[in-house]
């Protein structure tokens, strides 16, 4: 299996992989760099990845397509990907972008883990001008490294990337899957996982705030053939310090808890020092929730107020204490694990 943790970047703005570059970064590159999404199998080795364009989005898998399933969500992602369907940029902003398809292959696998881990969040979505569009996934996958630290029972698989989002795709450069594609997405990544695998129990976890995500991903679990199974969002032991301050999109906590997972994810050229600006031209939770409903009025929001992508509080990061919220995050994720474990004896 490809190692999750060479797919993690190290450090904002560096390398092939798209998700691991800001919004502002990317929009300086796109117009004269290629974009590619992989189909490939499980189990690919990145390397063969890598080397396909300057910029790669994070793969699909032959294997988790059933029926039309590859159809309807290359469709979606045409109609989201680069920029909303409908939209001025759209229009105006060309972007050389490619499907790829790697012949199907099977891959060794890994040895047959006792609880195999991994996410189901919205990589592909801008988190302002200072964090990765992968926001989500390194704070998912921050808190599976330590697990796997913990238990030598638990094995970190591939995260899938995408998922259900809105407050992205006014700013572009962000990817949508309606919830029932999420679903049977889902459903069919995690049939063909326990499949090569053999896994005895999964472990799924996300820090995307909707819950019609977290809804769509539990229904694809309920679907599959899996029959031990956990699901965590791993922001729910932290509402009190987000979503009760308005903080819930790329502003403090978000900051706070990728910049402790790893000092250079964040763009250093913007914080702390810009914090200033950030906070300028950051949108309120509750605008961002009124928006929502009409994503026309929203595109139109954002360009005339020339706002950065940030919903939520970025002043936010001075009253919080990372640790703090990461070592919840892991006490929840510890029992969870700790459940399954006891499943499978």
């Amino acid at each position: 299996m490809s190692d999750p943790l060479a797919y993690l970047p190290s450090r904002i703005n560096e390398g092939p992989w798209f998700t691991a570059y800001s919004l502002d970064a990317l929009l300086e590159r796109i117009t004269h760099e290629k974009v590619v999404l992989p189909i490939c199998s499980l189990g690919t080795p990145l390397a063969d990845l890598e080397g396909l364009a300057p910029l790669v989005l994070p793969p699909l898998y032959h294997e988790a397509f059933a029926g039309d399933a590859k159809e309807r969500i290359l469709e979606r992602i045409h109609a989201c990907f680069p920029f909303l369907e409908g939209t001025h940029d759209r229009e105006t902003i060309a972007v050389d972008f490619e499907v790829v398809e790697l012949p199907p292959t099977r891959h060794e696998p890994p040895p047959q883990p006792d609880v195999l881990a991994f996410s189901v969040d919205t990589a592909v979505e801008e988190h302002g001008p200072h964090l990765p569009l992968m926001t989500d996934t390194i704070q998912s996958y921050g808190v599976l490294n330590r697990l796997s630290d913990e238990f030598d029972e638990l094995t970190v698989g591939m995260p899938v990337e995408y998922g259900h989002l809105t407050w992205g795709l006014p700013f572009g450069l962000s990817i949508d899957l309606t919830p029932p594609l999420v679903t049977r997405y889902v459903t069919g990544f995690t049939n063909a996982l326990l499949d090569w695998t053999q896994a005895k129990a999964l472990y799924v976890v996300d820090v995307h705030g909707s819950i019609v995500h977290r809804e769509a991903i539990q229904a694809g679990l309920q679907a599959s053939r899996c029959d031990r199974w956990a699901f965590r969002w791993l922001h729910e032991p932290l509402v009190e310090f987000s979503g009760d301050r308005g903080d819930q999109h790329a502003g403090g906590v978000e900051t706070a808890l990728v910049e402790l997972i790893g000092v250079e994810l964040v763009d250093r050229e913007w914080w702390p020092s810009r914090v200033n600006a950030l906070a300028d031209k950051q949108m309120t939770m509750s605008k961002a929730i009124e928006l929502s409903a009409d994503l026309t009025t929203f595109v139109e929001h954002v360009k005339t107020h020339a706002s950065n992508g940030i919903v939520g509080d970025i002043q936010n990061y001075f009253m919080v204490d990372p640790e703090t919220m990461m070592n919840r995050m892991l006490d929840v994720a510890r029992s969870d694990v700790r459940s399954l474990l006891a499943s499978t004896v």
